[in-house]
C-alpha cells in the first residue's frame, strides 16, 4: 500500500440498552466485589457506528437510534469529509454483510458517492476478522460494564466521552494469528461430510 492510501474498519454495536437499576450500583471496596442490582426498568436501546484506521488507530463514531442504510452512510461520510481520507487515492472499507451495508448494490452505493472508496466485504460469518469488533470489546468492558443507565442520551454520553480519551492512547492493533496460524488450525478440523440426499 502507498503512503495516500488507507484501511479502515467500520460496524455498527447494536442493542445498547440503557438499563435503570431499581438501587444504585454498589462499587468494589476493600474484600468486596461489585455489586449490581438484578432489577432494572429498561429505557430504549441505541447502535454505536464506529470506525477504525488500522494503521493510524483514529477513531470515528456515532450514536443513533435508528439504523440502516442511511445511518451508515452518514459514518462514512463523517470519514470521507476529513483529510487525509478526502483526498486519499484509496480508502479501503473494512465492512461485513449487515443489512445496511450488504453485498453489490452497497459497493455501487458507496462508490458513487466516494469514488475513492474500495468496500471489502469479510465471508459470512466472520466478522470477528474485522479490527473495529476489538474496539467495541473494549468499549463493552470499560464504558457499559456495569449498565446502569437512566437514558440513551446518558448512553450515547458514556460512549462518546470514552472514544476521545481512548483515540489519545490508542495504538494500531498487533494481529497475532498468521496465515500458517489458520492453516494449522484447519487442518484439525475433521472433513466434511456430505449429506445422503446431496450426494444422490
Amino acid at each position: 500500500m502507498g503512503p495516500d492510501e488507507y484501511v479502515i474498519s467500520a460496524d455498527e454495536k447494536t442493542s445498547i440498552q440503557a438499563r435503570s437499576r431499581k438501587h444504585a450500583v454498589i462499587p468494589p471496596g476493600p474484600g468486596e466485589s461489585m455489586r449490581v442490582e438484578h432489577e432494572y426498568e429498561r429505557k430504549g436501546s441505541l447502535a454505536y457506528r464506529a470506525a477504525w484506521d488500522v494503521r493510524r488507530a483514529k477513531l470515528f463514531g456515532r450514536c443513533e437510534v435508528k439504523s440502516g442504510i442511511k445511518a451508515f452512510d452518514c459514518l462514512v461520510d463523517q470519514i470521507i469529509s476529513q483529510e487525509p481520507y478526502r483526498s486519499a487515492k484509496r480508502v479501503f472499507l473494512i465492512i461485513d454483510n449487515g443489512s445496511s451495508h450488504r453485498g453489490e448494490r452497497c459497493i455501487k452505493r458507496l462508490q458513487k458517492a466516494w469514488p475513492n472508496i474500495l468496500p471489502v466485504h469479510l465471508p459470512v460469518h466472520a466478522s470477528w476478522l474485522n479490527q473495529i469488533e476489538i474496539y467495541f470489546s473494549v468499549v463493552q468492558r470499560k464504558a457499559l460494564t456495569p449498565n446502569d443507565f437512566c437514558s440513551l442520551k446518558m448512553v450515547a454520553h458514556r460512549i462518546l466521552q470514552f472514544q476521545e480519551p481512548y483515540e489519545l492512547i490508542a495504538k494500531p492493533f498487533e494481529w497475532k494469528f498468521t496465515r500458517q496460524d489458520l492453516a494449522e488450525l484447519t487442518s484439525k478440523l475433521p472433513p466434511k461430510t456430505v449429506p445422503l440426499a446431496q450426494a444422490a
